[in-house]
């Protein structure tokens, strides 16, 4: 799994990329009259489907904007307004095409079937919800895909707290033996430095013993 701070954003911009590629698609053939009656009326539902999730896209990149560091941030400022205007534009293109063909809908037209218009309706609301249901489907596909990466995500900040975590707690055994031996190296000092004071105190003892006997041995000498 990419951890990186733009691992996110970037597979959310991807996500956009292909939803705004298959409005367009749709956008064209429902303004360049390939489509007419219902399969225009069905295109242009999917792309107000489609445009929904593009603007929930955006929202979640303007909250992942947030985390990337500064020092690259500004790139995707810039991708994130693009975004931004595409959306813009696609949206008042989709409102653009639905308003002509709501217009060409109300035109005067004739049938010989009295049953026609009550079979279109309820194919128009099985195809609707059908899309709905297939557009539920994706939505919650896509909530459980999130919520696995999120899971990752704590995971690894677990796992990396508790490292962190060993870490500081090899650290504090190691500065506790280091604290022992230093105390174990004072002590030997100072009863090496108690030993020396001990040898100089007997050597100048000898010295002085041994200038008495010599003065001693001189006395006697001159007296007698």
């Amino acid at each position: 799994m990419d951890e990186t701070p733009t691992a996110l954003f970037e597979s959310y911009e991807l996500d956009f990329r292909h939803i705004i590629e298959s409005v367009k698609e749709k956008l064209d053939a429902a303004g360049s009259g390939e489509q007419f009656g219902e399969q225009r009326k069905a295109a242009l539902r999917k792309v107000e489907v489609e445009l929904d999730d593009a603007d929930d896209i955006v929202s979640a990149l303007e909250i992942e904007i947030q985390g990337i560091p500064t020092s690259i941030k500004p790139a995707y400022l810039t991708r994130l307004k693009q975004s931004k205007a595409d959306l813009t534009r696609y949206k008042k293109l989709a409102k653009d095409i639905h308003a002509r063909a709501a217009l060409l809908a109300r035109s005067p037209h004739t049938s010989d079937d009295p049953y026609g218009d009550t079979e279109r309706t309820d194919r128009e609301r099985l195809l609707v919800g059908t899309q709905k249901l297939d557009e539920g489907k994706r939505r919650l596909k896509d909530t459980q895909r999130i919520a696995l990466e999120a899971e990752d995500v704590g995971v690894d900040i677990l796992r990396s707290l508790r490292a962190q975590r060993e870490t500081l707690e090899n650290t504090s055994n190691t500065l506790q033996r280091a604290d022992t031996n230093i105390e174990r190296a004072s002590g030997t000092i100072r009863k090496m430095v108690r030993q020396m004071y001990k040898q100089r105190f007997m050597l100048s003892a000898i010295g002085v013993f041994l200038i008495l006997l010599v003065i001693v041995i001189l006395y006697f000498k001159i007296v007698r």
